[in-house]
C-alpha cells in the first residue's frame, strides 16, 4: 500500500501528464501544427477552409479587383492634405487626384454587385486582397449595395488588417501567398486592375502568364486608366523587342470609368453571367 507521499507524487505526475503537449489532441496542438512536418496539412487547410465558406454562400463566380493599397479614400485624402486645424473641413471632391481611382473602384463594385447578386445566382462577387486603398474601395462598393464581397488577407511583417467592408463570413487570412493566389482565381471570371505598385504588377502579370501559357481559361482583363498603364509599361516595346507576341496585347483592354469596366465584362460574356463549370 503506497504512502501519502507516493500518492502526492502520483497526483503531481497525473497533472503533468494532462498539461503536457504530448497529451493534446493533434488538431488542438498549435505547436505541433506549426511544425515543418505539417506544412502540407497547413496548405491543405488554407485551401479548404475558404472553399467551404464560398460553397455555403453559393458563390458561383467572382470578379477580382487589384490595385494599390496606398490610394486613400477621398475623405482620408482630404484630411491628410490639410494642417491639423483644418482637417475634416474639406469635401471628398477636394481630395487628391489619386482618390479618383478609389471612387471608380467603389462605383464599379457597387454596380456589378447590385446587378449580379440579384439575378438568381451569386455571380461576379467582388474579391480583393482585403486591405486598404483600392481593395477597401471595392469591398466598400459591394457593402454600399448591401451585397457580399470577399477579402483574402495575408499575414505580413507589418500586419495588414482587413478593411471594414468585407462580408464577415467571407473575410479570410492566409499564411501562404501561393494558396491565396489560387483562391483569387479558382472562381474568377473577370479581373479588373487599377494602378498600383509591385504587388499589383505581380498579380496582373501572373494572370497574364497563366492565360498566355494556357494554364487557365481566358477571362476578361481590364486595366483602368490607359494613360497610367501606357506610361508604366511600354507594351508595344515588348512586342517590338520580340519578348511578347503582338496577339498577347489582345489579352487585356483598357477602361476609363466604372461603366466601361462593366461594359467590357458584358461584352466578353455576351451579357450572360458565366457558368460555374466553365473553369
Amino acid at each position: 500500500m503506497g504512502s501519502g507521499r507516493d500518492q502526492q507524487a502520483y497526483t503531481a505526475n497525473r497533472k503533468a501528464i494532462l498539461r503536457n503537449p504530448a497529451y493534446r489532441l493533434a488538431y488542438e496542438d498549435a505547436e505541433f501544427l506549426a511544425g515543418p512536418d505539417m506544412r502540407s496539412m497547413r496548405l491543405q487547410m488554407e485551401l479548404l477552409k475558404p472553399e467551404k465558406a464560398l460553397e455555403r454562400h453559393g458563390i458561383a463566380s467572382t470578379v477580382v479587383v487589384f490595385g494599390s493599397a496606398r490610394i486613400p479614400s477621398p475623405e482620408q485624402a482630404a484630411r491628410d492634405s490639410q494642417p491639423p486645424s483644418a482637417r475634416g473641413k474639406l469635401s471628398p471632391s477636394q481630395a487628391t487626384p489619386s482618390a479618383h481611382y478609389y471612387e471608380e473602384a467603389r462605383n464599379f463594385a457597387r454596380k456589378i454587385s447590385a446587378r449580379f447578386q440579384h439575378e438568381g445566382r451569386c455571380d461576379f462577387v467582388v474579391v480583393t486582397g482585403g486591405g486598404p486603398g483600392i481593395m477597401e474601395a471595392a469591398n466598400r462598393g459591394a457593402f454600399d449595395a448591401g451585397m457580399r464581397s470577399i477579402g483574402l488577407n495575408i499575414t505580413l511583417p507589418n500586419e495588414q488588417y482587413p478593411n471594414s467592408y468585407i462580408t464577415p463570413d467571407l473575410a479570410f487570412r492566409f499564411r501562404y501567398f501561393a494558396i491565396r493566389k489560387m483562391h483569387f482565381l479558382l472562381r474568377a471570371k473577370g479581373l479588373v486592375v487599377f494602378p498600383g505598385g509591385f504587388g499589383t504588377f505581380d498579380e496582373l502579370f501572373e494572370v497574364l502568364t497563366l492565360i498566355q501559357t494556357r494554364k487557365m481559361k481566358r477571362i476578361p482583363i481590364v486595366l483602368f486608366d490607359r494613360e497610367f498603364w501606357s506610361r508604366a509599361i511600354d507594351f508595344e516595346f515588348l512586342v517590338r523587342s520580340g519578348f511578347i507576341a503582338s496577339e498577347d496585347l489582345s489579352l487585356f483592354v483598357f477602361a476609363s470609368d466604372s461603366d466601361e469596366l462593366i461594359s467590357h465584362l458584358e461584352k466578353f460574356y455576351g451579357g450572360v453571367p458565366p457558368q460555374a463549370d466553365d473553369q
